[in-house]
């Protein structure tokens, strides 16, 4: 891994601390918007009422507090790079009543975890923002049993996702946004069909496949999306945080502008698509 690569870390560290106030201000929409994905994760993984449970960038809890409570007599470890986002979690976990949770904080491509220690590793949307994927999976393997299942989530083509296009590529017409190669993290990295199928494979997991889920992102005015995805998406604020007052200006025109063509029964719906892969270790 290069110096710049070795340097991704830290940096995620610190911006995902930083974001992690919005993402607790919007958790009830977050947890609606992306249910769908994380029980379809947590679906593939198989689960049992004493299952060992891994939930790699948990972020602020999820699918690892859903899957505690499916897990009664097992354990769910959440881990983030985040210290930040993790706190949330804890919250939220305290608030539910889940005692079967514990919380670590970590790089996935250095888990702190004994090789063949769970019976399940579940990952919402982690891939595509590991700085190098392979490492991450690779440890994802070590840390599981043998026939344990690992299941995760990323975001499909950026077709197939106008929750997040829509704004992205306004921004791109105002502002230049980074343009990091498809190695390097980023919300569509992991996205041509069977991408993640061929990773889970060359890691050696058997039992293979993957499949799509979607759902929309709703919304009832622009207002409501507007702030919403710059208080979570951190590309969204980064490319704002260059444009200057005007150039903002015309950038939520824009945004507001483009969002007409998804009115629907009086709320806005944007269409948000994963891919869900899952396999077993041998």
């Amino acid at each position: 891994m290069s110096v710049a690569a070795d340097s991704i870390p830290d940096r995620q560290r610190i911006i995902w601390d930083q974001f992690a106030a919005g993402w607790k201000k919007w958790d009830a929409e977050l947890l609606d918007w992306r249910a769908p994905f994380g029980d379809a994760v947590i679906q593939d993984a198989r689960l049992h009422p004493d299952s060992i449970v891994l939930d790699v960038a948990s972020g602020t809890g999820e699918p690892g507090l859903t899957a505690a409570a499916l897990v009664p007599d097992g354990e769910v470890v959440l881990t983030d790079i985040s210290a930040g986002m993790l706190h949330v979690a804890e919250e939220k976990a305290s608030t539910r009543g889940l005692a079967n949770v514990s919380f670590t904080a970590c790089d996935a491509a250095e888990l702190p975890f004994d090789d063949a220690t769970f019976d399940a590793v579940l990952c919402r949307f982690g891939f595509n923002y590991f700085p190098d994927i392979r490492s991450a999976v690779r440890e994802m393997v070590r840390t599981a049993k043998p026939g344990a299942r690992i299941s995760a989530a990323v975001w499909g083509r950026t077709a197939e996702n106008p929750w997040a296009t829509l704004v992205l590529g306004t921004l791109a017409q105002h502002t230049e946004l980074p343009h990091p190669p498809g190695v390097m993290p980023g919300l569509f990295r992991c996205s041509t069909p069977g991408f993640m199928t061929r990773l889970f494979r060359d890691a050696g997991l058997v039992d293979v496949a993957e499949r799509k889920v979607s759902t929309d992102l709703v919304h009832d005015s622009p207002e409501s999306y507007w702030e919403f995805i710059t208080d979570i998406a951190i590309t969204v604020a980064t490319g704002l945080a260059k444009a200057d007052k005007e150039a903002r200006s015309l950038i939520r025109s824009d945004v507001f502008q483009l969002l007409g063509r998804y009115e629907h029964q009086g709320a806005l719906r944007l269409r948000s698509t994963a891919t869900i892969v899952a396999g077993t270790r041998a």
